[in-house]
């Protein structure tokens, strides 16, 4: 299996120019400043995932707004002085949206309209034009976290398009491609087999999500004070999950997983595995991750078993999340962990 060199053990830099409380200059132009990105090399990490928002970079007619793009081309400039590679990570476009707690976007339209998805790759010519001249450093994820499984086709011919618009600018750099569902892994397999080598499949992992996602604010149905440790036998992970997230699934309910170990990551990443085998693909996890309000144990044996299969495997990986966002590991909650939490990495 191709390997995506470059960008093997990195950390994203949400809450910044994406996911922010409000839109805000100084708060972007303090959130992440040189010394962070100096912090994050120091730490032995080798790229960073910037998501960023549309409004950050375009007004409401499309128009760009420089001011946005000089955060993306500090942040860059910042990377290449401390041997960082970054990654640029469209977090939310016009038209479309991953979050949850926006209740009333339509999470379909986007992937059946033509003006919606001009747009986007609108967008996109601007993004490639700024960086255009380094293929090395830099690379490319079109969107982040398409929800709706049913969209899966549509996704594959809009990632086409993107590819081709890419490609006229940017004939080299690589270009990092998410599935549906949020990024599942199980959902890997239904990308099209791509027609150009440095495409890579990307995944997002949170699994399983009644520990990772404990008592998030942002999930309907789970309780605030809902707490549970990992690993647990199989069944009573279950039991938690149907208990806090009734309905829900996971891949805690595949009946092939028998232990919460490595190897629950092994076969619950299998199918990827195999689908990047087949296509000669470089395999990357975009995001991963567990939330502040997990006891710090738990959280430790949680990132032990993941990287064990990311390194088995050679999967590259960006941990969610530098700072904030309820999983920020340089905030106060890690601070009585953080050398054997940076082990872990």
């Amino acid at each position: 299996m191709k390997i995506f060199e470059g960008f093997q053990k990195g950390v994203n830099l949400g809450g910044w120019i994406s996911q922010f409380a409000a839109y805000d200059h100084e708060h972007f132009r303090s959130f992440i400043t040189e010394k962070d990105i100096a912090d994050i090399a120091a730490l032995g990490f080798d790229h960073v995932r910037v998501p960023v928002d549309y409004n950050v970079l375009e007004d409401e007619e499309g128009n760009r707004l420089d001011s946005g793009f000089e955060y993306l081309k500090n942040c860059y400039n910042w990377c290449r002085k401390h041997n960082l590679n970054m990654l640029v990570d469209l977090h939310e476009c016009y038209g479309y949206s991953f979050d949850p707690l926006k209740k009333d976007m339509d999470r379909e339209k986007f992937f059946y309209d033509e003006a919606l998805q001009a747009r986007f790759l609108h967008l996109w010519t601007e993004i490639a034009e700024t960086f255009r001249e380094d293929p090395v450093h830099v690379a490319f994820e079109p969107l982040n976290e398409v929800v709706l499984g049913e969209v899966a086709d549509a996704w594959n011919k809009v990632l086409r398009n993107y590819l081709k618009t890419i490609r006229a600018i940017c004939p080299d750099h690589y270009v990092v491609f998410g599935s549906v569902r949020y990024s599942h892994v199980e959902s890997v397999p239904l990308l099209e087999k791509p027609t150009d080598d440095k495409v890579v499949f990307n995944f997002h992992c949170y699994e399983p999500l009644v520990f990772t996602h404990q008592g998030a604010y942002w999930i309907e149905e789970m309780p605030s004070d809902f707490r549970v440790s990992y690993p647990l036998p199989v069944e009573e992970m279950r039991a938690a999950s149907r208990e806090a997230l009734p309905g829900s699934g996971g891949a805690i309910f595949n009946e092939d997983v028998t232990e919460l170990s490595p190897a629950f990551f092994e076969k619950i990443f299998e199918p990827a595995l195999k689908k990047a085998e087949e296509d000669d693909v470089a395999l990357y996890c975009g995001e991963y991750g567990v939330i502040d309000l997990a006891a710090n144990d738990a959280k430790l044996r949680w990132l032990q078993d993941i990287h064990a299969v990311f390194h088995k495997y050679h999967i590259g990986y960006a941990l969610w999340n530098y700072k904030e966002k309820d999983f920020g590991f340089v905030d106060e909650s890690f601070a009585s962990c953080r050398e054997d939490f940076m082990n872990c990495l």
